[in-house]
């Protein structure tokens, strides 16, 4: 690629030529299900849920389910997925709230969806597209903050903040799409500990590539050779 400075158009063109399979890698079968793994998801690995999910689906089929069994046992059942005090607590509050909200349906709006403990906009949005293919907010998670600023299309850490700059600067078709492409470079070439910027399309027009002296804009720091 040519040098240039990189937009989000032109990131997201890249990246669709590179990873045109790239899609939500929960595995699910209901609306629920959906919502339930991408809450366990938070801290955890796709992997990991999609693994807890083969057996927490047989036993939890609604929402009055996890209602119907104790906090502790549902502690239990997803406690390999970490932190499972509080996401037994959010989950069984959620379907409280689904029930008494919603007639027992997982609800299908932004605005709705932020009424659900433990949901917040990125969960929201994946469930929304995923499930129901209703666009509202692009999800972005950590793994999208990393590589956005690397690639000097943002500089700053709030989660909120880059959503709308990458709302008003990606064609609205795409939002879904943004976080599940940057996931997927994100594994192949530029992770958290390891960057193969040889082999990033990015290379000669990113801010933060792996050149002796110059800085990784995610974490301010001089890259090591």
């Amino acid at each position: 690629m040519s040098k240039k400075i990189l937009t989000p158009v032109i990131v997201v063109r890249e990246l669709k030529r590179l990873y045109p399979e790239a899609e939500c890698t929960l595995d699910w079968n209901t609306p629920l299900e959906l919502l339930i793994s991408t809450m366990l998801a938070a801290q955890c690995t796709d992997k990991r849920v999609n693994q807890v999910g083969k057996t927490l689906y047989k036993k939890y089929t609604s929402p009055q389910d996890f209602l119907d069994v104790s906090q502790e046992e549902l502690e239990g059942d997803i406690h390999s997925c970490g932190s499972f005090r509080i996401k037994a607590r959010a989950i069984r509050e959620t379907c409280q709230t689904i029930i008494r909200d919603f007639n027992g349906e997982v609800p299908k709006t932004m605005k709705q969806m932020l009424t659900l403990r433990g949901v917040g906009r990125k969960t929201a949005a994946v469930v929304l597209h995923t499930a129901f293919g209703v666009i509202e907010g692009i999800p972005i998670d950590t793994h999208n903050i990393r590589l956005l600023n690397r690639l000097g299309l943002v500089s700053s850490v709030n989660q909120s903040k880059i959503e709308l700059e990458m709302m008003e600067q990606t064609p609205k078709h795409d939002w879904p799409k943004l976080s599940h492409l940057l996931v997927a470079h994100g594994r192949a070439v530029c992770s958290a500990f390891s960057r193969d910027c040889p082999n990033c399309p990015f290379q000669e027009s990113c801010p933060s590539s792996q050149t002796q002296g110059k800085l990784d804009l995610w974490k301010g720091k001089k890259h090591s050779k």
